[in-house]
């Protein structure tokens, strides 16, 4: 129900004369009293504001006066998250005290780890590059093909400029990314491809298939991939296998009739050589055939 009643008031923001109806108005019109409630809100945050320097100036007042500080006031005094100061009590970077269920802190220790000479990262000198190969010299020279030069190229991050219209590759990097490498287990012989075709018979696909399935080992000479001539013929059955130098723990134990404790034994007392592969142990079947051969007279 509005009331009948007419009070002079002057407004509280804008300062104008107006008739109010009640005794708690304080503002002549909605705008005043939404500008002033801004106004309100705004003092009220700087208020808040001016409250939390005043409380972190005397944090650190108080922190400056002790010579003994809790993990949240250390980390306060450094700047940190406390959970990151605890990470380096954890790891032995900041020495701390615990006194039955408190932890403290020495500041002069902290004061002690900026005391130190600062390190000095020397940056490493850079040699310039000065010789270079043009894209056809390598090709030339390691008998390579195009695509596959640019595939090693961009997978061992070559350095590359160009001068005069032409890509001019670091000579030094390209001579080690394309150095000849020796042949995988002392292999001497190989197969070229149009070789196996000619004494086997064999299509393309049936040698790559094979060379797969059997595991031969392959070498690449320029653009040629060569095969193990010994491997290869092997897998074809005109070669005999040679026989593995090692023995696994289950065949010693089939061939000399012994448990694996024995066995074990005579590998301890006689230094066996013996290497781990993944899971499973090989003992040296030259020596542990001497070793266990039949007496003779």
């Amino acid at each position: 129900m509005s009331s009948n009643i007419q009070i002079e008031k002057v407004c509280q923001w804008c300062g104008k004369n107006f008739i109010a109806r009640t005794t708690q108005t304080a503002y002549c019109s909605k705008r005043c009293a939404e500008h002033a409630y801004k106004d309100r809100k705004r003092k009220e945050k700087m208020e808040r504001c001016k409250e939390e320097v005043r409380r972190v100036q005397t944090g650190l007042k108080e922190i400056d006066e002790k010579a003994f500080l809790t993990p949240r006031q250390a980390a306060q005094y450094l700047g940190l998250c406390y959970k990151t100061f605890y990470i380096y009590i954890n790891n032995g970077v900041i020495k701390a005290w615990k006194l039955n269920r408190k932890t403290l802190v020495k500041r002069s220790d902290i004061d002690t780890l900026f005391a130190a000479k600062e390190r000095v990262t020397v940056a490493r000198e850079v040699t310039p590059i000065s010789e270079f190969y043009t894209t056809q010299e390598v090709l030339d020279k390691y008998q390579v093909s195009n695509g596959w030069f640019w595939k090693v190229c961009k997978e061992k991050n070559i350095p590359k400029t160009v001068y005069r219209g032409k890509n001019m590759w670091s000579k030094a990097h390209v001579d080690r990314a394309f150095a000849k490498k020796p042949s995988p287990e002392g292999i001497t012989e190989w197969y070229t491809v149009a070789e196996i075709q000619e004494k086997f018979g064999m299509t393309l696909s049936a040698i790559y298939n094979l060379a797969s399935k059997e595991g031969i080992p392959k070498t690449k000479v320029g653009k040629e991939v060569r095969y193990s001539k010994n491997h290869f013929d092997v897998a074809k059955g005109i070669a005999e296998p040679e026989p593995p130098a090692e023995y696994t723990i289950a065949e010693a134990m089939a061939k000399f009739g012994m448990t694996r404790d024995q066995l074990y034994h005579y590998v301890k007392t006689y230094k066996i050589t013996r290497t781990k592969r993944g899971k499973f142990t090989y003992l040296s079947r030259k020596e542990l055939d001497d070793l266990l051969a039949p007496p003779t007279i």
